[in-house]
C-alpha cells in the first residue's frame, strides 16, 4: 500500500514543463559551450589556472602543490616570463582544503574546458548573489530598473575583470551574503560553516570575517562558533589524512606574495600621488579606516539588517585600503555595495528616481571602461592607478553618502510625505 502511494504521489512533467526544462538544459549548454570558446580565445584565467594547476600536480602525484613550478607556470601565463622580484609571484596561498574543491575541475586536462565551466559556475553564483541580495531587502524595483541592475552587474568591468580572471572572489560575494541571510535567519550552525569557507583570500574577506565575529561576540551567537569549529575540524582531518605535509609550504606560498606585493598596495600607489608627503599615507589610511569601521561594528551589531548589511559592504569597501594587494578582479564584491546604494536613493528620492539611479549605474558603468581605454593608449599611468583604487574609494564614499537612510528604521510617515525628493 505504502509502494502505492508513493508511486500515487509520482507526478510526470507536463509538456510545458518538460519544454521549459528542455530550454534551460539548451540554454546552460550553450552557455557552457560559449565559454569554453571564451576560454580558448581570450587571455587570463591566471587566478583560476593557479589553484587548478595545483589541484592537477596533488591528483596526478608529480608535482607539489605549493612549489615554485606552479607559481612559474602561472608567471609564464601572467608575464609570458618569469615574475621579477618586484613582480606579483602568483605562488599559491590558498589553504589545502580550499584546493581539495578545485580537484573535480582539475580532473580535465584540457585547461580551457576547465576554465569554461568555472566561468559558467561564478556566472551563476554572480546572477545568484544579484538577484538573491535584491530580494533579501525586500526591494521591488521596477523591471526596467531591475534589467539594468542585472546588467550593469553582469556586463559591468569589474565583473567581465573577475570572470576573465578567474578569481573566486565572485564565489566569495556570494558566500559573504549566504552568511548575511543566515544570521539574519538565525541559522547559526550554517553561517558558521559558510564562514568557515571564506577564512582566507585576506585581500578580500579580511574586514568581513572579523565584522562577523564581532556580530557574534557582541549577540552571544555562540551556535556560529560551534558550526565554524566543526566545519573547520572536518575540512582539516580530511586535507591532512589526503596531503599531511601542506601546512609549511601554504605558509610559504602566504608569506610569498605578502613580502612581495608592495607595488600593488594601497601606500605604493598614494605614494606615486603624493611623492612629498611627509608621512606614510598608507599606513594612516589604515590605521584611521581601521578605527572607524570597528566603530560602525560595534553600531551595527544590535541593529537591523540594512544597518548590517551596510557595514558589512562598509567592509568590504575599505579591506583594499588597508595595506593588501589589490587586484581590480576582486572588485567584484563591490557589486552589493552598488545595489544597496541605488536602493536606497530609489527609495529615498521619489522625485528624481526616474533618471538619478539610472545615471549612478550608467556612470558606475560606463567610468571604468573609460579609465581603462584611458590606460591603454598610451595615457599617464594615474589612469591605470585609478582603475585599480578609484572602486573602493568611490564604494566608501557612496555609503557613507546613503548612511543615514541605510541605519535609521524604515521609513517614517514624515519622510513619506516629501522633502529629499
Amino acid at each position: 500500500m505504502a509502494f502505492q502511494d508513493i508511486r500515487k504521489s509520482r507526478r510526470r512533467l507536463s509538456p510545458e514543463e518538460a519544454g521549459v526544462l528542455l530550454l534551460a538544459l539548451i540554454l546552460l549548454a550553450g552557455l557552457l559551450a560559449l565559454n569554453v570558446y571564451l576560454s580558448q580565445t581570450l587571455p587570463g584565467g591566471e587566478q583560476f589556472f593557479l589553484r587548478w594547476s595545483g589541484a592537477r600536480g596533488f591528483l596526478r602525484g608529480d608535482v607539489e602543490p605549493y612549489s615554485s613550478e606552479i607559481a612559474q607556470q602561472t608567471q609564464n601565463l601572467v608575464y609570458g616570463r618569469r615574475a621579477q622580484t618586484d613582480e606579483y609571484p602568483y605562488a599559491l596561498n590558498d589553504p589545502f582544503p580550499i584546493v581539495l574543491l578545485y580537484t573535480p575541475l582539475a580532473l580535465f586536462s584540457n585547461f580551457a574546458l576547465a576554465r569554461g565551466i568555472w566561468m559558467l559556475l561564478s556566472q551563476i553564483a554572480l546572477l545568484w548573489l544579484m538577484v538573491s541580495f535584491i530580494r533579501a531587502l525586500e526591494w521591488e524595483p521596477p523591471p526596467w530598473l531591475f534589467a539594468l541592475l542585472l546588467l550593469t552587474g553582469v556586463f559591468g568591468y569589474y565583473s567581465l575583470a573577475a570572470l576573465g580572471a578567474g578569481t573566486p572572489a565572485v564565489f566569495l560575494a556570494a558566500l559573504f551574503f549566504a552568511i548575511l541571510y543566515a544570521l539574519h535567519s538565525s541559522s547559526d550552525e550554517l553561517a558558521g560553516a559558510l564562514l568557515c569557507l571564506t577564512f582566507y583570500q585576506w585581500e578580500v574577506s579580511a574586514l568581513f570575517v572579523s565584522f562577523v565575529f564581532v556580530f557574534v561576540f557582541n549577540n552571544r551567537r555562540w551556535r556560529v562558533l560551534s558550526g565554524f569549529g566543526m566545519t573547520l575540524v572536518v575540512l582539516l582531518v580530511v586535507s591532512f589524512l589526503a596531503y599531511p605535509g601542506w601546512g609549511l609550504p601554504y605558509l610559504r606560498g602566504v608569506l610569498s606574495d605578502w613580502y612581495r606585493s608592495d607595488a600593488l598596495r594601497f601606500g605604493a600607489f598614494a605614494s606615486r600621488w603624493f611623492p612629498e608627503a611627509k608621512f606614510s599615507i598608507g599606513q594612516w589610511t589604515a590605521i584611521l579606516l581601521g578605527v572607524l569601521v570597528f566603530w560602525e561594528w560595534i553600531q551595527a551589531a544590535h541593529s537591523h539588517f540594512r544597518h548590517m548589511i551596510w557595514a558589512a559592504c562598509l567592509s568590504l569597501a575599505v579591506t583594499p585600503l588597508m595595506g593588501f594587494a589589490v587586484f581590480p578582479s576582486n572588485h567584484v564584491v563591490l557589486l552589493p555595495s552598488l545595489f544597496l546604494i541605488v536602493m536606497l536613493v530609489w527609495e529615498r528620492w521619489t522625485r528624481r528616481r526616474g533618471w538619478f539611479p539610472p545615471l549612478i549605474l550608467l556612470t558606475a558603468f560606463g567610468a571604468p571602461f573609460w579609465l581603462y581605454v584611458q590606460a591603454n593608449t598610451g595615457a599617464a599611468r594615474l589612469y591605470a592607478d585609478l582603475l585599480t583604487v578609484l572602486p573602493p574609494i568611490a564604494s566608501l564614499l557612496g555609503l557613507y553618502w546613503v548612511r543615514w537612510w541605510a541605519v535609521r528604521p524604515l521609513r517614517i510617515w514624515a519622510d513619506q510625505l516629501g522633502g529629499r525628493r
